[in-house]
Parts: structure tokens; sequence; C-alpha cells
């Protein structure tokens, strides 16, 4: 690992979330000198990855990563190939859908459809879910064995109380999943909002992305012409991307779980 471009990136992790820092703070935080932060910030301000506040000393995320998310998703076949199903499933319903794939311990959203109701929401395009608490991450999780070892392997973080952090309940979900194609959560990442979400696959039988209703949990459990719609949409993306069959075929061994430290 090249030690410049780890701390740069150390760097631009620390501002996630839009947190404004400044040298002194990123320093703290980082644990490396007040000139090294300060020599790699203003690297990173040179090329517009980090901006600094207008008359202020803190720093935060910076125009030029929006323009390369954005190179980024347009390179996505499976993003291009989802939307029109996704939009139409968001129809539907009349409720939210997001499309997501891996990062690290997250799932992360790249694409999102608002609820067709007219009313004001914000855009999750780009949004990150820890892996565990998500709908969408536990598919990806049930379907890759190695990354779920790892996962559980680590203390999960609770983000609500209903959050599950036990790996031996989670495991107990992934087999399930595997089962039926079908994963669900409930309040885990945020209180008031569940979801439901189903995997797609790509030509070699791989689960490469997952595709998900959010729900109201006032109105949780969705019927059964909510879920039907889902299975509908993953099939059909999954087709588009060349796959032979779907449900996917369970992966061997379902999961490898290690007890919480």
């Amino acid at each position: 690992m090249i030690q410049a471009i780890d701390r740069a990136a150390k760097v631009l992790s620390s501002l996630q979330g839009a947190r404004h820092l400044g040298i002194t703070e990123l320093a703290t935080e980082l644990a490396l000198p007040v000139s090294t932060v300060h020599g790699i910030v203003k690297s990173l301000q040179g090329h517009g990855l980090v901006a600094q506040e207008p008359g202020g000393n803190r720093y935060m995320l910076g125009p030029a990563l929006l323009k390369l998310s954005n190179v980024y998703l347009d390179t996505l076949d499976v993003r291009a190939r989802a939307m029109r199903w996704t939009l139409e499933l968001a129809r539907r319903t009349g409720l939210s859908t997001r499309l997501g794939v891996q990062l690290f311990d997250e799932v992360i959203i790249i694409h999102h459809n608002q609820r067709p109701d007219g009313s004001q929401q914000m855009p999750e395009t780009g949004l990150s879910i820890p892996a565990h608490a998500s709908a969408m991450g536990k598919v990806l999780l049930a379907y890759s064995p190695e990354y779920a070892s790892g996962l559980l392997g680590r203390p999960l973080r609770s983000l609500t109380g209903a959050t599950i952090t036990d790996p031996a309940q989670l495991a107990i979900q992934f087999v399930a999943i595997v089962g039926n194609g079908i994963a669900t959560e409930e309040d885990e990442a945020v209180l008031g909002e569940s979801s439901i979400a189903a995997p797609v696959v790509d030509t070699r039988g791989n689960v490469i992305a997952a595709v998900a209703i959010v729900v109201p949990s006032s109105e949780w459990p969705p019927d059964s012409s909510v879920l039907n719609g889902l299975r509908e949409t993953a099939r059909n993306i999954s087709r588009e991307l060349g796959a032979g069959t779907w449900p996917p075929l369970a992966p061997q061994p379902i999961l490898s779980t290690h007890p919480q430290s």
C-alpha cells in the first residue's frame, strides 16, 4: 500500500457524513503530525477533492468528488439495466425503491427512486448503510460466505434498538434468505423505516447487487403483491444481465461465522 494515497483516503473518509473538520482535528483523529495532514489537505484541495469553508479554517469534501461519483455510476452496467425496472416497481407499489452494491462493510445505494406520491423526499443515491442493518446488505452477505465471515468476525454497530448484531441470529437469517430469495429488516437502520430486498444476478450466476423496496414501518409487513413485484423486478434485471436462473443457487458453504469478541 502506498502510504501517501492511504493517508489521503483516510482524510477523505474522515470528512464523510457532511463533517467539517480543521487540520488539528483531522491530525488528532488520524494520529498524524499536523504538518503532514496540512500537506495532504492542501493537495486534495488543489484537486477539488476537499474544500475549505468560506472564511473559516475547517474543511469538507469537495465538488470534484461529485463528478467522480457520477462517472462511477455511469460505468455500472447493473445500474443502467435496472433503472427502468426499479422505476416501474416504485410506480406499481407506490413505494421508494433502491439498488445497492457492496462497499467494504456497507451497502451503497447506486440508484434510488422516490415514492411517486409527490411528497418532498431526500435523494439517497450515494448514501451507504451498514450491511448487517440493511435488507440489501443482508442479501449480499447471504450469498457471499467470505464477505459474511469477515464482517461477522468483528463487533457490529447498533444503529437502533432493533439492529441485529448477534452473528448467530444473522446466520439464521442468511440461511432463510438463500432459501427464499428475500431479505428483510424492520427498523434496523432507521426507526420508522423498514425494507425488503432481493438479489440481482449476473451472467456467471454471481450476486452482484440487491434491489429493495422501502416500506414505512407503520405499513409493515408488506402484502404479497409487493413481495411478488420485488421478485419479478430482481428477476427481470438479472435476465437483462444474462443470468440463466433466478433466484441464484445457494453458495457452498452458506456461511462461516465467528463469535463476537
